[in-house]
């Protein structure tokens, strides 16, 4: 598992991946994972198989808590 913090940063991963033939699947959530999450994570290893990539996205917006301690 590798943990990216800026676009830059994966969009230069994903590149690699893609110039090298791997296919890639995106998880986008966010945040609060369950085991509805886990299982479209299971399902995408199983689409893009060993030589493919899993990428999940945890996005959250701040926008959506209204006190600092919330978030």
């Amino acid at each position: 598992m590798k943990h990216i913090e800026t676009i830059r940063e994966m969009q230069s991963l994903a590149l690699s991946w893609k110039r090298s033939g791997r296919t890639i699947a995106l998880v986008p959530t966010m945040g609060a994972l369950h085991a509805g999450h886990l299982s479209l994570i299971k399902c995408a290893c199983q689409s893009v198989q060993l030589s493919g990539k899993v990428v999940v996205s945890i996005y959250v917006n701040p926008l959506q808590f209204s006190a600092i301690e919330d978030f």
